[in-house]
């Protein structure tokens, strides 16, 4: 119908071949149109049950009936559903057999050519690989992207060994994931890995994370579908989700025990979220000190919470956007957050605190330090607020340094650290485009190997230092300076 040939699906009734719902949804208009009864005809028996609701995906072969909105793994009495999916695959076994050739001379003279790029006058390859949006997916690409160029959290993934998670008659075929299947046949962890393991090798334009992306359904129900979802709360569940499946078996061996292992890793890691730690909170976790004091006693409570990132709120004295005719007035920058989300505060009446001396909700003020900061620092602008039914927007511009974010200031005890042990440089940034929070667009700046680029779905451009600076920040992620370098400070 639309002559694409991305995400092609074929109808299993009647063979016909039509794009996705993320495209431009013609394999689902198929499956409508033969819902409509035909005029001034009854429906016959034979008619009831040709409904052409069941289809399969060409490319990663999963089967999915539009009637239950699901993905499904039973097969026929005569196992049709495979017969169909291993002729696909000899078809496309032949196709590449025959092209092998074609291709190989197209990849020595013009695929090369293709991914170089002038840098200083010199040509250079270009070795980023994009990930194809799956219909509203480019929340996930973003964060993808970002953690992908997190050396010490993306290398720790990449060096585990493979799981092989099919056996038997289906050993060695193609794999894929779907969120019928039960918890044993998906794995997070292996899934991530493929995705890590097929950026930064240049061997293809853009990478499809479809088998991912159908194990986050099945664990992370909140994600199921194709509407835009939050960039920070997908982070959370991903990284959440990663930890509690790091802390079960690998192989035979903990992996808590593998992590122990690595020598860039500190096993004597104290930050410990749900259980025993893993590489997720050897680089995220933190710990914060909460400080509650009750003002009618001056009874002091103080507890500690582990974190993996800092939501920061963007004060309100920024937040109202000026006209031309306004006098601009002083810009926000990140050490304005970090200020107010460590400065004392007094909770309003909506938060009276429990003092256990009063035996009854007093009002007190709170106040946060960083007990322990993590060797990635990762920072959340709240830029969605509800404000009556609405959840708008803060496009406040927020000023954030590439180099040198000092944190020794909002410590508990920042006497007993190195001189640089509390600087972060920055490593990548995430950026939504748009007005809500359910639409718009999400892109990634990243740096690699000293050269920033910007990450926008498939398509991977190197940018300046410049254009970083300039974008409008939804999480931002630093890492631990380990060497002496510049004096640079926020």
């Amino acid at each position: 119908v639309c002559r694409s040939n991305k995400s092609p699906w074929v109808c299993l009734t009647c063979s016909s071949v039509h794009c996705g719902r993320y495209v431009n949804g013609h394999a689902k208009k198929h499956y409508e149109d033969a819902q409509i009864p035909m005029t001034n005809h009854k429906k016959t028996e034979k008619q009831e049950k040709v409904q052409h609701t069941v289809c399969m995906d060409c490319s990663s072969y999963s089967t999915y009936c539009y009637r239950c909105d699901d993905f499904v793994v039973n097969d026929t009495k005569l196992g049709l559903v495979q017969k169909v999916r291993e002729h696909l695959q000899n078809l496309e076994n032949s196709a590449f057999t025959s092209d092998r050739h074609r291709k190989r001379k197209l990849l020595e003279n013009s695929s090369l050519n293709s991914k170089l790029l002038k840098v200083n006058g010199s040509t250079t390859a270009l070795c980023a690989t994009g990930l194809r949006n799956l219909g509203n997916t480019c929340f996930m690409n973003a964060i993808l992207q970002s953690l992908s160029n997190i050396q010490q959290f993306c290398c720790y993934f990449k060096e585990l060994p493979a799981v092989e998670l099919r056996n038997g008659k289906t050993a060695g075929r193609r794999t894929y994931h779907t969120r019928s299947q039960g918890d044993n046949n998906v794995s997070l962890v292996e899934e991530f890995r493929k995705t890590l393991c097929a950026l930064w090798q240049g061997s293809q334009t853009a990478f499809s994370p479809e088998s991912l992306f159908y194990v986050v359904w099945k664990i992370m129900p909140n994600f199921r579908g194709y509407q835009q979802q939050d960039a920070h709360e997908f982070m959370r569940y991903l990284l959440d989700h990663l930890h509690l499946e790091l802390q079960g078996g690998f192989n035979g061996v903990s992996r808590s025990v593998i992590l122990q292992e690595n020598s860039s890793l500190s096993a004597s890691n104290k930050c410990c979220i749900n259980g025993a730690s893993t590489v997720v909170t050897a680089i995220f976790g933190g710990i914060l000190q909460n400080e509650v004091n009750c003002l009618i006693c001056g009874t002091e409570s103080r507890k500690f919470d582990p974190f993996l990132d800092l939501s920061l709120d963007i004060p309100s004295q920024f937040r109202n956007k000026r006209t031309k005719n306004q006098e601009s007035g002083p810009m926000c920058t990140l050490r304005d957050c970090l200020r107010s989300f460590t400065d004392l505060e007094e909770l309003d009446e909506t938060e009276l605190y429990m003092c256990h001396k009063c035996k009854k909700k007093q009002k007190s003020t709170k106040k946060f330090w960083i007990q322990k900061l993590p060797k990635v620092l990762c920072l959340h602008l709240k830029r969605f607020h509800w404000t009556a039914y609405l959840r708008n927007k803060v496009d406040t511009y927020v000023e954030f340094p590439l180099r040198g974010l000092d944190m020794k200031c909002y410590l508990l005890e920042p006497e007993n650290s190195g001189p640089e042990s509390c600087l972060y440089d920055l490593a990548a940034v995430v950026v939504h485009h748009g007005s809500g929070v359910g639409s718009g667009h999400y892109t990634a700046y990243a740096a690699h190997e000293g050269r920033w680029f910007h990450f926008n779905d498939s398509t991977v451009t190197l940018t300046d230092e410049e254009t970083v600076v300039k974008a409008k920040a939804y999480i931002l992620f630093y890492v631990e300076r380990q060497a002496k370098s510049g004096s640079d400070k926020l």
